[in-house]
């Protein structure tokens, strides 16, 4: 921020903000508490302000920040939606918050029925037999689920079955998981329609195929409606197909999962359930199962008994803990808040109002926008900017642009298989006016690319900084504050 000054430019040598008391405890020597090397010589470097500078400090920061509280935030693949404040004051009630995980379980039955509830109505609504809520993240599910999809088919004594399949307009989580889990990744490619192309598919199915991992609706935001031509496919070669739940708020309602075919599923809790996302966590990616698998779902599982809910340890077949608590319960918590708020109604209306918004968001683009595929699309839509290229602005000069007019760009150029690619996913959370308001500034902009190009090269004009060096930002991130007299 010009002109004002970071909290190291606060300091002042001996100001405090804070009092502490005196120690109870012996004066102890961290020579002698800490093993040799650990201890500090000279003190930390830390700012010395009172608890005003401190205050103003975090305060002017938050100014800067852009979340779903502030603005439209039509983030494509990876929804920001809106949360109710609701679910957060839920999971905060004191009852839950004051909750360590090693308490005995006979002092936790409050919560452990909450899990188990969880669970029980994750698995109706995606169709599955069994659910872990273990994994802590989206891509943490996709790895629970490759090892489950690994234990199975070595337990089946199939252990050469190390190819898995992945569309070329995969989310790139799904080959990275694939990989890390021992997995050989093949990719099967799309056909004109933007879909899994099938014939492709039923070449390259054999012997050696694990299973295919798929999102549908895909990443180009369209339905699989060959999905259950495709399951015969794979499940007639012996694989296993694995749902990407990414996307799964497209479809609440609507269909399951379990009822297209798939045998393990993971769901991204802040994508569709009403948790937070971004800043690097807290997340969640439960893991569901048909029958067959529930013996290698991670443990401890949570389970009834007579005198009420305990965790049971993980079976021969398990494949072990993939974390070291029960996930992470307050996310947990307001997901299960919010189901029970929508009801089996209000999440069907879920799927609707993000279908609805993504159509009509794409229907005011199209005067000025060409979609990726010429098709009804679900909760999101895939635009290929290539015509705007061609009158001199790029779709990330597009998404810099769009930063002016106060808005947090789309995901640019991803699906690598879209040239130019801007995804878009307006969510059900948006009125129909904030999506107006969206589609005039991309009209604009658009319209600003016959006028003066160079304008949108330079883009955005409104912030501190311009066009930083991502790559080497990305690369070599400078997160120290030195001193003046210290600086190179």
């Amino acid at each position: 921020m010009d002109g004002v000054p970071v909290i190291f430019e606060r300091s002042v040598p001996g100001r405090r903000g804070v009092q502490l008391p005196a120690p109870d405890v012996p004066p102890w020597r961290a020579e002698e508490a800490l093993p040799a090397g650990f201890a500090r010589r000279d003190p930390p470097l830390l700012p010395e302000v009172s608890e005003l500078d401190v205050v103003r400090h975090y305060t002017a920061l938050s100014t800067l920040n852009y979340g779903v509280d502030t603005g439209f935030y039509p983030l494509g693949s990876c929804t920001m939606k809106y949360n109710p404040k609701a679910d957060d004051r839920l999971a905060g009630l004191e009852g839950f918050r004051d909750l360590h995980p090693l308490q005995p379980p006979e002092t936790v039955q409050g919560i452990l029925e909450l899990l188990a509830g969880l669970e029980q109505a994750l698995a109706e609504i995606t169709g599955m037999d069994a659910i872990t809520l273990q994994p802590a993240a989206g891509a943490h599910g996709e790895l629970t689920g490759m090892l489950i999809v690994k234990a199975f088919l070595a337990h089946r004594g199939e252990p050469e079955r190390r190819v898995m399949i992945v569309p070329d307009s995969a989310h790139g989580t799904n080959p990275a998981s694939a990989a890390m889990a021992g997995f050989e990744v093949r990719v099967v490619p799309s056909d004109a329609r933007g879909l899994v192309d099938l014939a492709a598919l039923k070449a390259i199915v054999d012997g050696r195929t694990a299973g295919l991992m798929l999102t549908n609706p895909n990443t180009l935001g369209l339905f699989e409606s060959d999905i259950l031509e495709i399951a015969e496919a794979v499940h007639a070669a012996g694989g296993l197909l694995y749902y990407d739940g990414a996307n799964a708020n497209a479809i609440l309602g609507k269909t399951r999962p379990g009822d297209m075919g798939f045998d393990v599923v993971h769901l991204n809790l802040h994508k569709t359930f009403s948790t937070p996302h971004g800043g690097g966590g807290p997340g969640s990616g439960p893991v569901g199962v048909k029958a067959a698998l529930a013996p290698f779902l991670p443990g401890p599982r949570l389970v009834p008994g007579p005198e009420g809910w305990r965790w049971e340890e993980a079976g021969p077949l398990s494949i072990g803990a993939v974390r070291a608590f029960y996930g992470n319960v307050g996310v947990l918590l307001r997901a299960y808040a919010y189901i029970l708020q929508q009801g089996a109604e209000g999440l069907t209306a879920v799927a609707e109002t993000a279908v609805l918004n993504a159509n009509y968001l794409l229907a005011r683009l199209r005067p000025a926008y060409r979609p990726a595929r010429e098709r009804p699309v679900k909760h999101e839509f895939v635009l290929t900017l290539e015509e705007q290229k061609r009158r001199g602005a790029r779709a990330l000069d597009v998404a810099k642009r769009l930063i002016d007019y106060g808005y947090y760009p789309p995901t640019v150029y991803f699906p690598l298989v879209v040239p130019e690619a801007m995804m878009v996913e307006p969510t059900e959370t948006e009125s129909k006016e904030t999506l107006d308001r969206f589609a005039e500034a991309l009209l604009a902009i658009d319209a600003e690319i016959g006028r003066d190009p160079a304008l949108l090269a330079e883009a955005p004009h409104e912030t501190r900084i311009s066009r930083p060096d991502e790559a080497r930002a990305a690369r070599q991130p400078d997160l120290v504050w030195r001193r003046p007299e210290d600086s190179p």
